[in-house]
């Protein structure tokens, strides 16, 4: 059994666990996710066989008391042939770290990682009736599915003041430039923006006076929508749900755009002038290039 242990944010570690389960697909080795077996429980793994608190615990005692070996990918200069070597030698092991990396893996084995990290219907179902009570009540009641898009915007905030010495922590009128910039590639649909944030203090109220100051003609086009209390499962869902995903560097958009490779703009500057229609791709493009920045 190998248990994948790390202690990062919750789409930090299902990325993590998800490389270290296409390496055990792979070599026919079971694999446990410690962080989804008590933390995160939204999704479908947290109710498969291995994935329990007892199982858990009994691992994180054995392994504090140094019964079981660990492979520790928590450095960027560490040796991963080495590594995997010791993974391969130990029937029982703990793997933890963010730089344990099989792209090729992970990919061949994409399938079966997204139905095991589908989001629980209990918390889809009810995102999904709010975005199509929102829709109807704000946009065109004759306006068909065609001639809408929908935009998940991922605003982050919070920990990205210092995170990378807060390269990535914009502000509203920098989303609301791209918001703007993105209406003019429809011009003649209705967008559905959906902001996704952890700053609580951000309204669609103050993010439409933006758009409007910018561009009231194109404003007049956009719809701003959030979720209630912005609850991180909901949000992942809901960006999920989009025809397109804008945003910082970040594991939580990248993951959203998994399931359903929707085209994803990875906001790497804040200016606007490269943000054009072939500046979106897809996960498998980003995914190979998460710590490009």
């Amino acid at each position: 059994m190998i248990f994948a242990r790390d202690k990062s944010q919750m789409c930090n570690n299902l990325l993590q666990f998800a490389h270290v389960y296409a390496w055990a697909r792979e070599h026919g080795r079971s694999v446990m996710s410690m962080r989804f077996s008590y933390k995160y429980r939204y999704f479908l793994i947290s109710d498969t066989p291995y994935t329990s608190f007892p199982l858990y615990l009994c691992a994180k005692v054995l392994a504090a008391l140094r019964i079981l070996p660990t492979a520790s990918f928590k450095h960027r200069d560490c040796n991963p042939q080495a590594l995997e070597a010791k993974m391969l030698r130990h029937r029982h092991i703990v793997v933890s770290g963010w730089f344990v990396r099989y792209y090729d893996l992970f990919l061949k084995y994409r399938d079966e990682i997204c139905r095991l990290f589908t989001i629980k219907p209990e918390i889809t179902a009810p995102v999904k009736a709010r975005m199509a009570e929102l829709e109807q009540r704000s946009g065109n009641a004759a306006c068909q599915s065609a001639d809408k898009v929908r935009l998940g915007v991922h605003i982050r905030r919070g920990d990205y003041a210092q995170w990378a010495g807060g390269r990535f922590y914009y502000d509203d009128e920098v989303y609301a430039t791209h918001i703007i910039k993105f209406a003019t590639f429809h011009p003649n649909k209705e967008v559905h923006a959906y902001l996704s944030t952890n700053d609580r203090t951000l309204t669609t109220a103050r993010m439409e006076e933006r758009l409007k100051a910018l561009s009231p003609r194109t404003a007049a086009h956009i719809h701003l929508h959030q979720m209630k209390d912005n609850i991180p499962p909901q949000d992942l869902f809901m960006l999920s749900e989009c025809d397109y995903v804008i945003g910082p560097p970040s594991t939580f958009s990248l993951v959203a755009t998994m399931y359903r490779d929707i085209p994803f703009y990875r906001m790497d500057k804040k200016n606007v002038e490269s943000f054009v229609p072939e500046a979106f791709n897809t996960f498998s493009y980003w995914f190979r290039r998460i710590n490009e920045l």
